[in-house]
């Protein structure tokens, strides 16, 4: 869930390492105001717009943007 996410930003001093099912690394960041982005392996940043969709496999936190990999 999205404050689980939020503490684990807040324990690694503002940004979170997230290593995807495919290898990647995407960082996590919280910013003032309440907003949850994650910076792709390309440099750009997609912001949660609907955090804590909870599904009967998981939880979908829904972004505005794209994540692509570093190469």
């Amino acid at each position: 869930m999205s404050g689980a996410i939020k503490k684990m930003i807040k324990d690694d001093g503002g940004e979170h390492i997230i290593k995807t099912v495919g290898g990647c690394e995407f960082t996590a960041m919280y910013k003032k105001g309440g907003v949850i982005s994650i910076k792709d392996g390309q440099n750009a940043i997609a912001h949660v717009t609907i955090a804590d969709v909870d599904q009967s496999n998981g939880v979908i936190h829904v972004i505005d943007k794209v994540l692509l990999p570093k190469s």
